[in-house]
């Protein structure tokens, strides 16, 4: 981290080697969390058969607009020291180093803040189901996916990790502000939604790209701070990510909706 950075006290007093210890001990509870998740979506669907749909839209205003302010001040903070560190030593360092997780106290910080973050995200979903909308298997796939990924990921201290939080963070900060102001009741025109699918799609595919990056450094024999396994779950992850995510941008914005047959 560059000395003239300046940082917050809650970001300074941040115990790194504390939390690795607690991450590395406890990631697979995240299996747990998805078992009560998935659990939960069954049990609420259930519930909700016989009750009219709640409106819930100050809850749902209020819980995107924190997500979305911890996003925007999560990519203001992250942004600018990843951009640094290519700066001085090049976008593999990025993909391949792990020393900033421990140098770098606001990397390591929102890092660990950003895998919460995918825990308390799974609320999104309580939304859906009290709101009685449907629930698209992109929607759970990708909470559920995410949430595992992430903590596997930060307890291995994975490098190019980062870029996923980046990536991510940026997305989100858009895509909740989005959400606030719908649910405010905002008119907002079509193309916004269209462009928020259309990042997340690149959000996609800069996942593949990045981990395509790493899988040729290790192909090449170089080391990467990572496995070629873990590359390859990656890959696989991303690519299901990109497929769903297409997929759901035809069906909402390029398919032309059947006429009705004329009687």
């Amino acid at each position: 981290m560059n000395d003239s950075t300046f940082i917050f006290s809650f970001e300074k007093n941040f115990d790194f080697d504390g939390v690795l210890v607690w991450i590395q001990t406890y990631w697979t509870l995240s299996f747990v969390y998805v078992f009560i998740y998935l659990l939960l979506i069954y049990l609420g669907q259930r519930w909700m058969q016989l009750r009219d749909a709640f409106e819930l839209r100050t809850a749902l205003a209020l819980w995107s607009l924190s997500l979305a302010v911890f996003s925007i001040f999560g990519t203001c903070r992250f942004l600018p020291q990843i951009m640094t560190e290519v700066h001085q030593h090049g976008f593999e360092f990025t993909m391949c180093d792990s020393s900033s997780f421990k140098k770098n106290l606001i990397i390591s910080f929102w890092g660990w803040y950003f895998a919460v973050s995918k825990v308390v995200e799974l609320g999104d979903t309580a939304f859906i189901i009290l709101r009685k909308q449907k629930l698209v298997f992109l929607h759970w796939y990708h909470h559920v996916t995410v949430l595992v990924y992430t903590w596997f990921a930060i307890q291995e201290l994975v490098p190019s990790n980062r870029w996923f939080t980046l990536m991510n963070l940026m997305v989100h900060s858009v895509m909740y502000s989005y959400y606030a102001f719908k649910a405010m009741k905002f008119k907002i025109p079509r193309f916004i939604a269209m462009t928020i699918t259309i990042a997340q799609l690149l959000q996609m595919a800069g996942g593949l790209y990045v981990n395509w990056r790493v899988y040729s450094v290790l192909a090449s024999g170089r080391g990467c701070g990572t496995s070629m396994w873990h590359i390859k779950l990656a890959i696989s992850m991303y690519a299901s990510y990109l497929l769903l995510f297409a997929h759901f941008f035809y069906n909402s914005y390029l398919k032309k909706p059947m006429r009705e047959k004329s009687a």
